[in-house]
């Protein structure tokens, strides 16, 4: 099993920015594809940016402004957050998928190639 554990969340102004961490176990770790996804009030659960061994994705709405990275000797994943929002307000989720060769958003962003995720943690962007 993998367990995944976020860091990083909080309450800033819009404008500001956060770094989210995500830590994993497992020895495999760089050959998973991680993601984070984020889940608004009353909103479905939106995958937001993704990485693994093709390259990084993100949803249109972030691209310019959110970075997704890795440390694979630290095991960890980043979010690097600048110029939020109102709107990228939501709990943030990080999960991994370890049994895929898939590639590209249309793939990457399917909560369904992922089989662990974290329990997330609270992003709240005041205007």
């Amino acid at each position: 099993q993998v367990q995944l554990v976020e860091f990083g969340g909080g309450l800033v102004q819009a404008g500001a920015s956060l770094r989210l961490s995500c830590a994993a176990s497992g020895r495999t770790f760089s050959s998973y594809t991680m993601g984070w996804f984020r889940q608004a009030p009353g909103k479905e659960r939106e995958t937001v940016a993704a990485i693994n061994w093709s390259g990084t994705y993100y949803v249109d709405s972030v691209k310019g402004r959110f970075t997704i990275s890795r440390d694979n000797a630290k095991n960890t994943v980043y979010l690097q957050m600048n110029s939020l929002k109102p709107e990228d307000t939501a709990v943030y989720y990080c999960a991994a998928g370890v049994s895929s060769s898939l590639y590209s958003w249309t793939s990457l962003r399917q909560s369904s190639i992922y089989d662990y995720w974290g329990r997330g943690t609270q992003v709240t962007v005041s205007s």
